[in-house]
């Protein structure tokens, strides 16, 4: 597993990571997903959450952890619940330090069956997240009945934010949704100083992106140095408006 961290510029601090799945020599996500079969992908899911959860105990994380799940892996809420549940109380971890993200990389075909996953997670104190909201299979219509706790604004929308009319009108849109339906967004693959200012001073304060840390492998951040000056100057900005191009 790798961890990137997820920042709040208002605050000036990470405020969660997100667990990202890396192959042995460091392979990304997709490299090891496509490669995982249907007859496997429920014991992949349970194995990748309890490895996640016992790694951010064992690196010392204060902060949330946010793990991604396959919809379609869970063919029982309720019983596929049972191992996280598990190593939670094992390593001494609340569940409601856990926010779990629906990934856009399949197409969930039993809505019912999705929102019967959220309110149970929910009823465990544990926190959803859309993932990749803009992009893929994360789109409007998921929202017509789904209640996640936060929605992750796609890179696609984030890319060239502050220059890019369009994309900024997009943007407001869904900030304004969001706080109509009682959702916390964070944006996505922020990568340039001027994109996170402006995303801050439209009042999207939570980013995560390689202007702030790239994933780390088995480590919460190779080099914080870096990530935390990044995170002192749009903090700065975003209290003390500038130009942000």
């Amino acid at each position: 597993m790798a961890f990137q961290p997820i920042v709040d510029v208002s605050e000036a601090r990470i405020i969660m990571y997100e667990a990202l799945v890396r192959g042995p020599q460091g392979e990304s996500a997709w490299s090891i997903l496509s490669r995982v079969t249907d007859d496997l992908l429920y014991r992949f899911d349970q194995a990748c959450r309890v490895r996640a959860i016992e790694l951010a105990s064992r690196l010392g994380m204060q902060q949330d952890l946010s793990i991604n799940f396959l919809p379609n892996a869970v063919y029982e809420p309720e019983a596929c619940i049972q191992a996280t549940l598990e190593v939670c109380d094992r390593v001494a971890w609340p569940t409601s330090r856990i926010v779990f993200e629906i990934t856009e990389t399949e197409r969930v075909n039993d809505r019912r069956h999705l929102h019967r996953i959220i309110e149970s997670y929910r009823a465990k104190g544990f926190k959803t997240a859309l993932d990749d909201f803009g992009n893929g299979f994360a789109n409007l219509d998921m929202l017509t009945d789904l209640r996640p706790d936060h929605l992750k604004v796609d890179r696609d929308l984030v890319m060239g934010c502050n220059k890019d009319l369009r994309r900024q009108a997009l943007i407001r849109a869904v900030k304004g949704l969001g706080d109509e339906l009682g959702m916390l967004l964070v944006a996505e693959g922020v990568e340039t100083r001027g994109e996170a200012i402006w995303l801050a001073s439209v009042g999207i304060t939570r980013q995560q992106g390689f202007y702030y840390a790239r994933p780390a492998v088995e480590s919460l951040s190779e080099n914080l140095g870096p990530m935390l000056a990044n995170l002192k100057e749009a903090a700065e900005a975003y209290k003390s408006p500038r130009d942000a191009s």
